[in-house]
């Protein structure tokens, strides 16, 4: 070849090469849009004192996470501040103010018909839904005389209400989206430093009873109902651990490490608050994360 044929072919060359990488995909092309639909309480809605509903909650923060994993997922929150297990199925409609960021009112509607309708008129575009409810069943028997007997009462009416639940929406979904249920970080262990001396300590380790052996079992064995999985939050933020570890922890002194850890990721101890900082509903939102398979 000579030097005048490389001169009259290398732009063709460059031309055609440029024609087919600009045809070609690349790693970086934006993934269809999936829906994430999201059910549930105060925890659903990302609800912190002093700010109400935020998206710092664990739902706004899964698809930050989820996009390594392949997901690029839009969020349609049904969740209702103060919901229970009984109100998400029978209460009409949902306050404004106790909605998540972004949510859509549905009025005349009870949450888990709104999010059923809306699941099975988009049921291809479905690719995660969550239930974060339970909490506002059991609140109550912090303040009971016998705070086992009220858990173990409040527990079945948790177990009959969230199995119907999990079963109304794996029937509305279909068998492919993922579906998952959370419980909670065991923010009652932070009664050990509020006033109240013996009794306070006592119901803190009442209250890793109460998940360990009654909420999160009921729980687990409903969501399995719907073909669901259900991520042991309560585990993963400590509270299993043991109450005779101490470390110190400004300002409360040396208290027991699964203390601490609440009091960390908690507004319990210092505002008596059941609710999460934004790095307490991180540890949920990349549980559920991990629960989406990875895209390939």
């Amino acid at each position: 070849m000579t030097n005048r044929t490389r001169k009259l072919t290398a732009p063709a060359l460059m031309v055609a090469l440029l024609a087919v990488l600009a045809a070609a995909p690349t790693a970086n092309a934006a993934k269809p849009q999936k829906l994430y639909v999201s059910l549930g309480d105060s925890y659903a809605v990302g609800y912190q004192p002093g700010l109400g509903s935020t998206r710092n909650g664990f739902v706004y923060q899964v698809p930050g996470l989820v996009k390594s994993r392949g997901y690029n997922l839009k969020v349609v929150n049904f969740g209702c501040g103060g919901a229970t297990t009984k109100s998400l199925r029978e209460q009409v409609g949902c306050n404004k103010d106790a909605l998540g960021p972004g949510a859509a009112p549905y009025p005349g509607k009870t949450q888990i018909a709104a999010a059923t309708k809306f699941i099975k008129a988009n049921r291809s575009k479905i690719a995660l839904i969550t239930v974060s409810i339970g909490g506002n069943d059991v609140t109550a028997c912090a303040r009971a005389a016998e705070a086992i007997p009220c858990v173990a009462a409040a527990t079945e009416a948790v177990n009959t209400n969230v199995t119907a639940t999990a079963k109304a929406l794996r029937a509305a979904a279909g068998p492919k989206p993922k579906i998952v249920g959370t419980t909670y970080p065991d923010v009652v262990l932070g009664a050990w430093v509020n006033p109240g001396g013996e009794s306070a300590k006592n119901l803190a380790g009442l209250s890793v009873i109460a998940f360990q052996s009654l909420i999160n079992p009921a729980l687990k064995k409903a969501y399995a109902s719907g073909k669901g999985s259900f991520v042991d939050v309560t585990a993963a933020t400590g509270a299993y651990g043991d109450l005779t570890v101490f470390e110190t922890l400004a300002p409360y002194g040396s208290i027991p490490k699964p203390v601490a850890d609440v009091c960390r990721i908690s507004y319990y101890c210092d505002k008596a608050d059941i609710h999460l900082r934004t790095p307490g509903y991180k540890i949920i939102a990349k549980m559920v994360a991990a629960e989406l398979p990875r895209v390939r």
